[in-house]
């Protein structure tokens, strides 16, 4: 038996194969979409996660949306990390291009954390002009804490509701804040970001996407990209409004390329590519993205639902592109990149 280790996890990547052919094309390819300075450029929300062995990866990008002083934003977390470091420079860019190919491009080929006191700091780094920090709290307290320190999260009860919604679930948040001044030293320009990669040890892997509602009117159109890749076929559960583009057999060519990338090189030699497209209401999005692996079921509760009710309808996808309707009540979110950005100097 073939042991499946992700080398790799759930998130990012980039891959190589013919390490030195493939990784000159491959930057090549994807170069306008990394500026100058090395920093991402993606138009949407764009989240990799990759899962093997218990091990998740989370990747995703912080956009830095100048001329600012600064701004700040939270993800929450499905399980305390052990490591966040700079992604890939084109991981991210190269999974779009997998899924929205140029012409002729590629021809060939559940802890409460409502009950604790201060937040306690677990990790902290920067990461070029981004500082960074893991948190364990409730949410009042995740809030506090960021607010002091200089993150400058909005207040009011629609951020009390998304720190309180994810802390009931898991007490870990990653808050995340540019420093505006190191970015323009850096020949940082507005859509110019950072890739952030997250090792998350759980068996339970899932994707914020409720987060990514935020203070968004009820009708703004929420847009994502979610990438997954595991061992195997996955089974998804998620409200509407979270599109199965492609479930297949990861391609050697996409994995070698990842796995080319920086900071990369645990990306598989196998697994199975999964892509999700969020196109909906800021109001249908109520729910995160339960993954289920290794033989585990997705869970409601991961997915922010409950398996009976009316307020909204809840879909299981087996990866095959077949869905079965049940009804739920609830949903949650949360994944992609910026939750509660705020921009100071844009009165």
């Amino acid at each position: 038996m073939v042991r499946r280790t992700v080398r790799a996890t759930a998130t990012v990547t980039a891959a190589v194969a013919a390490a030195v052919l493939l990784a000159a094309p491959v930057a090549s390819a994807c170069g306008f979409l990394v500026s100058a300075n090395g920093a991402v450029r993606l138009d949407r929300t764009t989240t990799f996660v990759a899962w093997e062995d218990g091990i998740e990866r989370y990747i995703t990008n912080f956009s830095f949306q100048g001329p600012a002083e600064s701004f700040g934003s939270l993800i929450p977390l499905p399980a305390e990390p052990t490591d966040v470091t700079r992604a890939g420079d084109w991981t991210l860019q190269r999974l779009a291009r997998e899924v929205n190919p140029p012409p002729e491009a590629f021809a060939e080929t559940a802890v409460l954390a409502a009950d604790l006191g201060e937040a306690e700091v677990i990790l902290q780094t920067r990461i070029d002009s981004l500082d960074v920090v893991v948190l364990r709290g409730g949410g009042p307290a995740v809030l506090e804490w960021v607010n002091a320190n200089g993150f400058d999260l909005p207040e009011g009860p629609e951020t009390d509701h998304m720190l309180d919604f994810y802390a009931s679930r898991s007490p870990y948040f990653l808050a995340a804040r540019f420093d505006a001044a190191s970015a323009a030293e850096d020949g940082f320009a507005a859509g110019d970001g950072i890739p952030v990669q997250i090792t998350i040890p759980t068996d339970r892997p899932w994707v914020p996407l409720h987060i990514l509602h935020g203070a968004s009117p009820d009708t703004a159109i929420i847009e994502a990209d979610v990438y997954l890749l595991t061992p195997d076929r996955p089974e998804l559960l998620h409200g509407e409004g979270l599109f199965l583009e492609r479930s297949e057999r990861a391609g050697r060519l996409l994995l070698d390329d990842l796995r080319s990338d920086e900071n990369m090189e645990w990306v598989p030699e196998q697994g199975w590519f999964t892509y999700l497209r969020l196109s909906t209401p800021a109001a249908n999005v109520s729910y995160d993205l339960s993954v289920g692996v290794d033989g585990l079921r997705p869970s409601f509760e991961d997915a922010a639902m409950t398996p009976f009710g009316s307020a909204a309808s809840a879909h299981a996808t087996r990866q095959v592109s077949w869905h079965r309707p049940l009804l739920a009540g609830g949903a949650v979110v949360l994944l992609g990149l910026l939750a509660f950005p705020r921009v100071r100097g844009r009165g």
